[in-house]
């Protein structure tokens, strides 16, 4: 019952929060009952076993007999720790909020913990269509959040936002369908269960698109990379970020865009092995174009929101190289690098976030000067640039470190070229940096109309959190990585015969499809 606690028990918080009397404590209420959620999401830390890359904490029951479709949820190092980050975000979203939300508070509440269920879900159901019910849920919150609480252009943002991965899931649901039919036909019975289809072994012929393992491998795919974004089907999410409330920004590029990369991790790679080995050098493809691509696009941009966003196609394009060189260095960074990117650039878009509620603009062009204004906050952004940068002994050195070192392993260009990603980087975040917070001051900070004041003790104890995950995962990231090293292992050495072992089971052999 603890997964389905940790799943559910946002649901009723959402509708704790709806019904709640007191507009004056509402805040106070949610506060409290997200760190609640994160508290009990902790134990699954304490009594989890990282020898095994075996399921844990199994909640199996039959849904829909006649169709297969079962209510199953499961845990492992690989689902562990992004489970944990969506806990540990929800209750700094929500303090990081505070001022920054003025109107339908509860509403804003709710909204929140309904996705934070639909986050969950996503990433703990291991039935397909169970699964799918959690990945299209969590639109229709962020879809409210960005449409109500957004900026000028939120409805242009929200229904871009929601053709793109409407579009991609309609492909994915057919895909699993259609894996459904297959199940029946090569294990006598249907079943949406992840680990039935893992039994499927699906046929592949190289070299032609109309293979059937290639189609579905795309459909999947597909839905997935829309979500991540990968060049070139990033286009909303500049969009999405820059009209998002500053909680949106910092929910989605801390956790949904995680449930893209995970899909592949769990359910593309493992599912379709050798189309996915055949098609790996366009994955790789984009994700160096987009490490480039984004982190040029950066450092031309004017407005300090949208420069992180596309920092954002940047980073998630360092993801999908790990994942796609199939070598332990490199999953386990891509991993390690879900985690930091949803440390670090959450806490840029909280930064931003404050400063814009102090000057009511994200133009760079405009600051100047900001360290001798403001030096407590020039102190936790310094930091928070210096791991988006991946300077060592923060958070984000260890994650590319370990990317680029399993891509030069396996493909040497591809982590040439990545390389002068990790220099763009620094370049737009330093020059950005240099122009916000020294120099000469800017218009903003001489107007009278826009006294500064620097942070208070709310917005430290916001920040202060993840400037301590920042060294924490940068100078000992084995606390971390050693969670997840068992079912890495397992997915990269036995990538084309995998399987899921139940508690007590040993891994099944695949069988053939029809």
């Amino acid at each position: 019952m603890l997964l389905t606690t940790i799943v559910f028990l946002p649901v009723l918080f959402a509708l704790l929060v709806t019904l709640w009397p007191r507009e004056k404590s509402l805040r106070h209420l949610a506060l409290g009952l997200s760190l609640i959620e994160f508290i009990v999401s902790l134990v699954i830390l304490r009594d989890f076993s990282a020898a095994t890359p075996a399921l844990q904490f199994v909640e199996k029951h039959m849904w829909i007999e006649r169709f297969g479709i079962q209510y199953f949820l499961g845990i492992d190092g690989i689902s562990l720790w992004l489970v944990i980050l969506t806990t540990f975000l929800t209750p700094v979203v929500i303090l990081g909020s505070w001022t920054s939300i003025e109107k339908r508070v509860r509403g804003f509440h709710a909204a929140l913990f309904l996705l934070q269920t639909a986050m969950l879900g996503t990433f703990l159901a291991l039935d397909a269509v169970f699964f799918y019910v959690f990945w299209e849920l969590s639109l229709i919150p962020m879809y409210f959040m960005v449409g109500i609480w957004g900026g000028a252009r939120r409805i242009y943002a929200t229904v871009k936002f929601f053709i793109f991965t409407m579009f991609g899931s309609l492909l994915m649901l057919v895909a699993i369908i259609y894996m459904m039919y297959l199940t029946q036909e090569g294990l006598g019975q249907m079943s949406a269960s992840l680990l039935d289809f893992y039994q499927l072994k699906i046929p592949f012929v190289a070299g032609t698109l109309l293979s059937l393992q290639t189609l579905l491998f795309f459909a999947f795919a597909l839905a997935f990379a829309i979500k991540v974004p990968i060049f070139p089907l990033h286009t909303w999410l500049p969009d999405a970020h820059v009209e998002a409330p500053t909680p949106g920004s910092v929910i989605l590029a801390g956790v949904m865009l995680k449930m893209g990369t995970y899909g592949f991790l769990r359910w593309v790679i493992p599912l379709f092995p050798e189309a996915a080995e055949h098609w790996a050098w366009l994955m790789l493809l984009l994700g160096v174009i987009g490490i480039v691509y984004g982190a040029l696009v950066a450092m031309v941009q004017p407005d300090v929101k949208k420069l992180v966003a596309y920092s954002s196609v940047s980073h998630m394009g360092y993801i999908m190289l790990g994942m796609f060189v199939f070598n332990s260095y490199g999953v386990t960074g891509g991993l390690y690098q879900m985690l930091n990117h949803g440390i670090s650039t959450g806490a840029l878009f909280l930064l931003i976030g404050m400063i814009y509620e102090r000057t009511h603009s994200r133009e760079i062009s405009k600051y100047g000067g900001l360290a001798g204004v403001l030096p407590v906050f020039t102190i936790f952004f310094f930091i928070i640039t210096m791991s988006s940068i991946a300077v060592p002994l923060t958070n984000g050195f260890v994650g590319e470190f370990l990317i680029l070192m399993g891509t030069y392993q396996a493909h040497p260009w591809y982590a040439v070229v990545a390389v002068t990603g990790v220099i763009l980087g620094a370049a737009y975040m330093l020059w950005m940096f240099k122009r916000v917070f020294f120099g000469e001051k800017g218009q903003l900070i001489m107007e009278a109309d826009h006294p500064l004041h620097d942070l208070n003790a709310r917005e430290i104890a916001v920040l202060v959190p993840l400037v301590i995950l920042v060294f924490w995962m940068g100078l000992l990231p084995n606390h971390f990585i050693d969670y997840s090293k068992a079912s890495i292992e397992h997915l990269v050495n036995n990538r084309t015969n995998y399987s899921l072992p139940l508690p007590g089971q040993t891994p099944a052999a695949p069988t053939e499809a029809q």
